[in-house]
């Protein structure tokens, strides 16, 4: 197969919450390197249709599929529905996987509810982990996953502790991937973005000066992210130039809290 820009032709990947924030960009950056991309949205179909016909613009097929990560009752069929898929595409096997939906809490441990903290859980931890389980028998072999957590897993800011800890969990879990995974060439590893001006979390990065202003003054490149400066880095993670990075952390932060 050959490869442009780093990505190889006729290969597949699927990316979860595809549809808005850091995973549409993932989206694009993947599908620009030549990859055709299956990406799940749970609500915004709008946006999920729209980023299919922007990915088929670029030349790459797209699918967009409704899932929700935080109800693994649903993994059978949705497994299903990806099999479905690549038979369409003339293909049994999907290559790349990126675990990447996620929502944010912002709240002290003094006032966060239990039903945000299993929520968190579900989604981060439980999803992630079962979804990915459920995945591998449509996996090549010699395939890539990433995973994403958060620079928040190395610093701290208070307000988003239960979020950390889940993300905590998902590093953790990255590294018996791919031990597991090793026999059959998967490598794994987990991107750490710093904090980025999306939506998420109600926007708490985009939107409040104050905080973005801290964020700025306490990274070295002098900025909040943005959605770009992490799907690229995602994308290449997915290269056969990065095939022997296995079981890493990878900061995306723009060097925060150094």
């Amino acid at each position: 197969m050959s490869e442009q820009n780093g990505a190889a032709e006729g290969r597949v990947a699927i990316v979860t919450g595809g549809s808005r924030g850091l995973g549409k960009n993932i989206v694009q950056s993947i599908a620009r390197r030549g990859t055709d991309v299956i990406f799940t949205y749970q609500s915004s179909k709008a946006d999920a249709y729209a980023l299919v016909a922007e990915v088929e613009g670029m030349g790459r097929r797209a699918t967009a599929l409704q899932l929700d990560v935080g109800d693994a009752s649903t993994f059978d069929d949705f497994a299903g529905q990806v099999q479905d898929v690549l038979r369409d595409w003339d293909t049994e096997r999907f290559q790349f996987l990126v675990n990447n939906a996620g929502i944010g809490v912002y709240a002290s441990i003094a006032d966060t509810t239990e039903a945000q903290f299993d929520q968190l859980m579900d989604i981060h931890v439980k999803g992630p982990f079962f979804l990915t389980q459920r995945l591998l028998p449509l996996m090549a072999d010699g395939g890539r996953i990433v995973n994403v957590s958060t620079g928040l897993a190395r610093f701290v800011q208070p307000g988003f502790a239960a979020y950390a800890a889940a993300k905590g969990a998902v590093e953790v879990m990255t590294r018996y991937l791919a031990a597991e995974l090793g026999s059959r060439r998967i490598a794994v590893n987990v991107i750490a973005p710093g904090a980025i001006e999306t939506d998420f979390g109600g926007g708490v990065v985009r939107d409040n000066p104050n905080m973005n202003g801290m964020i700025a003054s306490t990274t070295a490149l002098g900025r909040a992210g943005l959605p770009e400066d992490i799907g690229g880095v995602v994308a290449s993670l997915l290269s056969s130039e990065m095939g022997w990075v296995n079981a890493q952390r990878i900061e995306a932060s723009g060097g925060q809290r150094l």
